[in-house]
This record gives C-alpha cells, sequence and structure tokens, in this order.
C-alpha cells in the first residue's frame, strides 16, 4: 500500500537516499530541506511522486509554518521521519541565545511532530534520528545558558530526542508507533564528513534501518522503543534516559522552550 511520508533533511546523506528509496517502492515522499535550490535538485534526482518545504528547522516559527503547509495539502500523513540534525555550524548559538544543536535536532522535532501527529493515522509511524553518541542533558545548556562544544551538544540534544520519544510514547492512547533510531555510526554522510573528516561506511545501513522503522513489521508494536542498529537490535539507550527524575526535568524543559504548559 502507498504510503505518504515526510522525511526532514532530505536534500543529502542519509534523508536524500532514504527518499529515494521509498520513492522507488511507489510511495509519495514529502522532501524538506533549508534551500530551495537543493530541493529541486533532489525532487529531479529522485522523480515520482514527490513534494518539497523549504523550512528552516533552527527557527521554530518556520517548523510551524512547515507543519501548516504540510496540512494544507494532506489530511493525512502515514510516516514522519525526523531526520534533520546539526553537528557543527559557523554560528551555534541563535539571536535567541538558545544552541541550534539543542533547536534543530531535540526542539524542531518535538515541535513538528505535535502539530503532525493529528494527522497521522492510528497505524501510523513517528521515527526519530538518534545516535550512538548520547551523554546527559545539562538542562542550563539546552535552555541556552551554558556553551557546549559541538560533540558534547550533539550527543546531548541526541539523548534529548530519545527521551521524549520515550516520554511520548508511553502518553499516546493509540496504536501509533513512535521510535528512536540509531541508524548507524560514522556513516558516509555530510555531517560525518564535516565532523570527522572521515569517507563514512555505506549510508544504505542507515536508509535501510529507516524504512524498516518506517513501514516493517519488527517496528509495529515498539513504540518508545530505542534501536541500535550498531548491534542491530532493540535496546536501552544512556541510562540517563531511564532515569525518571532526568527524563521528566528535559521533558519540562523542552515543553518551556516551545511554549507549552507543564
Amino acid at each position: 500500500m502507498t504510503k505518504t511520508i515526510l522525511i526532514t533533511g532530505s536534500t543529502d546523506g542519509i534523508g536524500l537516499l532514504t527518499a529515494k528509496k521509498l520513492a522507488a517502492e511507489g510511495h509519495q515522499v514529502l522532501l524538506h530541506g533549508r534551500s530551495k535550490s537543493k530541493l529541486e535538485s533532489a525532487a529531479a534526482e529522485i522523480g515520482g511522486d514527490v513534494e518539497t518545504y523549504v523550512a528552516d528547522l533552527s527557527d521554530l516559527s518556520a517548523v510551524r509554518e512547515l507543519a501548516e503547509n504540510v496540512r494544507a495539502k494532506h489530511d493525512h500523513l502515514d510516516v514522519l521521519i525526523n531526520n534533520a540534525g546539526v553537528l557543527k555550524a559557523p554560528k551555534t548559538v541563535l539571536e535567541n541565545g538558545q544552541d541550534v544543536r539543542f533547536v534543530v535536532n531535540t526542539l524542531a522535532p518535538y515541535l513538528l511532530t505535535e502539530l503532525l501527529l493529528p494527522i497521522i493515522p492510528v497505524d501510523g509511524r513517528v521515527v526519530n534520528l538518534s545516535s550512538a553518541a548520547q551523554a546527559p542533558v545539562n538542562i542550563r545548556a539546552m535552555q541556552g545558558n551554558v556553551p557546549l562544544a559541538d560533540m558534547e551538544a550533539y550527543a546531548q540534544s541526541k539523548l534529548a530526542i530519545t527521551i521524549w520519544t520515550r516520554e511520548w510514547a508511553k502518553l499516546l492512547s493509540d496504536a501509533r508507533v513512535m521510535v528512536a533510531v540509531n541508524p548507524g555510526s560514522l556513516l558516509a554522510s555530510k555531517m560525518v564528513k564535516e565532523g570527522f573528516g572521515l569517507a563514512g561506511n555505506d549510508m544504505n545501513i542507515g536508509a535501510d534501518i529507516l524504512i524498516d522503522a518506517a513501514l516493517g513489521e519488527r517496528f509495529a508494536d515498539a513504540s518508545g522503543a530505542y534501536f541500535d542498529n550498531d548491534s542491530r537490535a532493540f535496546s536501552d539507550p544512556h541510562a540517563a534516559a531511564l532515569d525518571k527524575g532526568h527524563a521528566a526535568d528535559v521533558m519540562n524543559a523542552i515543553r518551556g522552550m516551545i511554549g507549552q504548559p507543564d
């Protein structure tokens, strides 16, 4: 059955490869990126039934507009893959004082999911990109009060998205699946090349597990789970995600930063 699937950060890397594979299978793919020209190139490269959406996920007002634009065209969305992420950036602190890694990697996907969840059917899925790099979240750093080095911010932001995946899934009253996935360490993405100076491993490793998480049977009853593709198994994330107090602190901080009541 044909699915409608939105993939953020799908103009290059794992996101683009995942989009190509899904489009080749006949699914309707909604591409997202920051650059209109890169989106147009990606759409031309993929072909088939694709749509393009421009939004800078470091701006939460742009995230809201992205959701509005998707909902204006679609009354249902089968799968949301929150793939977009930042490790290094020319300017890591935004004008509002927040760290761009936390905004793009943690807050933007939370807000986008919140705004699109009403059109995701009960058999739909939300797939969040986590990482093998995870570290306990410094709440003050997430709020923009403490500067962090690139990998510190990245690892903390990835634990934060893993935490909200787990905690939100507990509250879902229907069958919708929400999972966090480490697609594989040091894959040959632009982020890995820029961050580590490495060619990286075959990106098909990451794209294939994202497609499995989006459509595969073994994820159908896995809401709230974390899948580690390095070990190719469901597993526990960093121990800090299992700490109820730490998870509650992270959730309260996220809600506060996007303007949600506790």
